[in-house]
């Protein structure tokens, strides 16, 4: 199924609809804010350094201490966008690396045409700089999609893979109906709750998607298409992915419908499958407690219900 016309190069002001709306759905299903975690200043205060990467400067931060996990964000996010509390509890064990994509933030674009495979090749250039050997890869959407491109073309650099509301990169997956059922019926509503949520940490006073341009996001869109449509080359290869995957999704995800969790847990080889009930796009700051948890016993290799 090919995509619908409005989710081409989403403009700004769908971006931020989403961001919103995913916040909304996790504060209804929890009836408020949650209280702060003890740790996430932490988090919020690490520092932001420039690695000089064989393909330009990234913008990134590091949090807690062990095997080193690298989580590569979404559309039309800074680094910021992790939620706090979801990155503290995975650097209780981890030495968490969170990063810029191409274009954001204190990041250096990557010469034209966009693509995931581009991206996930600056990804690369960042482990390498690093010194990070192998590490475990989680990738959020179209981080996702830069986590499947970076296994299948620099597959040395990826020990286990954790895909978060993503979607395939063969052609064949299926595109949302619409921004109808995407948003909630009070915007105004939906984004105070996005701005209170965000303006709870010290030092988060200014939203994730501030420091990017709006050409970085179309650029953004214009990659996603791409993958979406088989056209990367690392997408139709998502076959050739040897190394154990664990796909995640919220069965109501609307942007990402749950359908495409499917059709990656039947391409990549030997991956599991775990979906939250009552869960959308953002399931993995919703559900962050539980995720966190499941994320650790798969990176370890313990069984986990």
């Amino acid at each position: 199924m090919r995509a619908a016309d409005g989710w081409r190069a989403l403009p700004r002001e769908i971006v931020l609809g989403l961001v919103a709306a995913s916040v909304s759905f996790a504060l209804s299903a929890c009836g408020s804010a949650p209280a702060k975690a003890p740790g996430t200043a932490s988090v919020v205060s690490a520092p932001v350094r420039i690695a000089h990467t064989r393909l330009g400067a990234v913008g990134y931060r590091v949090v807690g201490s062990g095997p080193p996990l690298v989580l590569i964000m979404g559309h039309g996010w800074t680094m910021e966008g992790w939620d706090p509390r979801l990155v503290h509890a995975l650097a209780l064990h981890n030495r968490v690396v969170m990063f810029d994509n191409s274009g954001v933030g204190l990041t250096q674009a990557l010469p034209p045409p966009p693509s995931i495979d581009a991206m996930a090749d600056q990804t690369s250039a960042l482990i390498d700089t690093l010194g990070l050997g192998r590490p475990d890869v989680l990738g959020w959407s179209m981080g996702g999609m830069i986590a499947q491109a970076l296994a299948v073309l620099h597959p040395a650099q990826v020990r286990r893979l954790v895909l978060c509301a993503t979607f395939p990169g063969t052609g064949a997956g299926v595109l949302p109906s619409g921004h109808g059922s995407i948003f909630p019926a009070n915007q105004a509503k939906a984004y105070d709750a996005f701005r209170a949520a965000i303006s709870e940490y010290p030092g988060s006073a200014s939203p994730p998607w501030s420091a990017v341009p709006t050409a970085t996001t179309v650029a953004q869109s214009v990659a996603e298409t791409y993958w979406s449509d088989g056209i990367d080359p690392a997408g139709p290869k998502t076959t050739r992915i040897s190394v154990p995957t664990l796909i995640t999704d919220g069965t109501e995800d609307q942007l990402d419908p749950v359908s495409n969790d499917y059709i990656l847990a039947r391409l990549i080889p030997r991956a599991r499958l775990v979906l939250y009930p009552d869960a959308g796009h953002g399931f993995l700051f919703q559900e962050g407690t539980r995720f966190a948890s499941l994320a650790e016993s798969f990176l370890t290799g313990h069984p986990s219900s």
